[in-house]
């Protein structure tokens, strides 16, 4: 190849893979099946790229990640949101297959996001029963939302479904214990991470589940892949208020319910909660507090170790 870096943006929908090459503008698609994998594996392969860049979506790059990862390439994987500011701070709100392989493609070269080492198959497959076992929790939700307003003439089913839904729930939750006991690695820190009060199966299969960096960042940018650092929202000379926002949604959720457990259940956290709404700050910016606190004592535990000691949780 010539001596100019090359940058490459995959869009990747359900039948197509969108590439584009940036600076030489090409940009080839090839279809989501085996054999188009291969092609498009070639066609990367030859230009010997500084890193090649997708967009998170829904599991359907996962094919496409594993088999450039296999090759050695350098690719990352990137939340949609990231692309879409970055669309929108350059000016472009068209949306296309093409338009945004170019995109991920541009902001490939001017970010550079730092290339993290590829999920192993085993992690892949932990978070793919996380994932779905959140989605049949939400699906049993939805439908006792139903229930009460249900007619006579579907009552029955929605209750049938209900229990059935229940049912692969609890095979999802027995599947997830067998994958992380059957796995030592993951079995140690299960037990560290579910060693606080506080602090269940839920969250620990999570985290093992969503954030594999647990154990190997520092308190800010723990705090900030999950959303629960506080950010500046300055321009000029305006100063607006430090808010939380972005970051894993998913284990955010799980990390606030564990909270408000741990709020009632685990001396540390209540104290530092009740410390906070004493000292004047409001409910949801106390919440948030101890949501960082819990997440940056389980960062430390798995750092170091450790299953949870409180006078050391104390100095987290």
């Amino acid at each position: 190849m010539n001596e100019k870096e090359i940058f490459i943006g995959i869009d990747v929908s359900k039948d197509n893979l969108e590439v584009f090459v940036k600076p030489l503008g090409q940009r080839p698609a090839f279809a989501q099946t085996e054999d188009g994998l291969l092609l498009m594996i070639d066609f990367v392969q030859s230009f010997s790229p500084r890193l090649v860049v997708l967009e998170a979506t829904g599991g359907l790059e996962r094919a496409a990640v594993g088999a450039l990862g296999a090759k050695g390439l350098p690719v990352v994987v990137i939340n949609p949101r990231q692309i879409r500011d970055f669309a929108k701070a350059k000016g472009i709100l068209a949306k296309t297959d093409k338009l945004d392989a170019e995109v991920i493609a541009e902001f490939a070269e001017a970010i550079r996001p730092e290339i993290r080492p590829l999920k192993p198959q085993e992690t892949q497959e932990l978070e793919a029963l996380v994932t779905r076992r959140r989605q049949v929790v939400q699906m049993i939700t939805a439908e006792k939302e139903r229930l009460p307003t249900a007619v006579r003439a579907t009552k029955k089913d929605i209750e049938a479904h209900i229990q059935w839904l229940e049912k692969r729930r609890d095979k999802l939750n027995k599947d997830l214990e067998r994958k992380i006991q059957n796995t030592p690695l993951w079995r140690a820190k299960d037990e560290i991470l579910q060693s606080p009060k506080g602090v269940g199966p839920v969250l620990s299969h999570m985290l093992l589940a969503k954030m594999p960096e647990l154990g190997t960042l520092n308190r800010k940018q723990a705090g900030k892949l999950v959303g629960v650092a506080p950010l500046n929202r300055d321009s000029g000379k305006f100063r607006g208020k430090r808010t939380v926002w972005g970051g894993r949604a998913e284990i955010r959720s799980v990390l606030y319910m564990a909270t408000m457990s741990a709020i009632r259940s685990n001396p540390v956290i209540r104290v530092f909660y009740q410390r906070l709404i004493e000292a004047g700050k409001p409910h949801k910016v106390a919440i948030t507090a101890c949501m960082r606190k819990l997440l940056t004592i389980l960062n430390a535990m798995v750092k170091n170790n450790t299953p949870w000691r409180a006078p050391q949780a104390e100095k987290a």
